[in-house]
């Protein structure tokens, strides 16, 4: 089973904790040895927000702005990479070829940002569809996807499963409305869409949520399903 990770910068190193790092370098192992082919992209976070905002302050314009940003998530990749010692390639991927490259030698590619205009969750969908994967998890800061923005609407309801096509329609009007975060961003939804990729956006604060939802399709967040898609076959096997 091949899945990729999007791990958010702010799940992965929220105040650049080494433990955080090394619990996620443990659940990614945990799953190569329970045979799962693993690709991991992970984001900017907090840390990148703060250099943009310095930046934007200092006149840089939006695409020195996302480089920044491209540049601290490669730098969280290589934390990652660090943790992960020999079992990741020695450096983070720049392109979909180099990460499919080390898929074949059997190292877990780690992917930070690509190019501008182009967040990590967009990356993630577009190497789950360059190396075929079977599932793609989303491990967010937020327990799934909710109609409205959880953070300023009290009575916002948590889907439990969504179409590809509903997800874009869930975070477009989310995307417009400045101050609002949607779990996965409005390109990402699209790819998915297109791609037709089964995906889980759930809370990964917790490493031990992305091990149960990749093995098991356990979990409390929720599932984008394609139309025609059937489960895994290793989750009807584990259960």
């Amino acid at each position: 089973m091949r899945v990729v990770v999007s791990i958010g910068g702010s799940v992965l190193a929220p105040e650049l904790d080494p433990e955080r790092v090394a619990a996620y370098a443990d659940a990614v192992e945990r799953l190569t040895a329970e045979g799962c082919e693993i690709g991991l992209v992970v984001g900017g976070g907090g840390v990148a927000r703060e250099y943009i905002t310095t930046a934007r302050e200092l006149g840089g314009d939006e695409v020195e702005l996302d480089e920044l940003g491209i540049g601290t998530t490669r730098l969280n990749a290589r934390l990652l990479i660090a943790a992960l010692d020999e079992a990741a390639a020695p450096a983070p991927a720049r392109g979909y070829d180099e990460a499919t490259t080390a898929f074949r030698r059997g190292e877990v590619p780690v992917m930070g940002g690509m190019s501008p205009g182009q967040t990590t969750d967009a990356v993630a969908v577009a190497l789950a569809e360059s190396v075929d994967a079977d599932l793609l998890v989303f491990a967010t800061s937020a327990d799934g996807v909710y109609d409205v923005d959880p953070n300023r609407h009290d009575d916002a309801t948590r889907f439990e499963s969504l179409s590809p096509a509903e997800l874009v329609d869930v975070v477009l009007p989310m995307s417009r409305d400045a101050g609002s975060s949607a779990p996965v961003d409005l390109l990402a939804a699209k790819l998915i869409d297109r791609a037709g990729i089964r995906s889980i956006v759930l809370d990964g604060t917790d490493p031990d949520a992305v091990v149960d939802a990749a093995l098991r399709g356990t979990h409390t967040g929720t599932n984008v399903i394609p139309e025609g898609s059937t489960e895994p076959a290793r989750w009807t096997e584990e259960r």
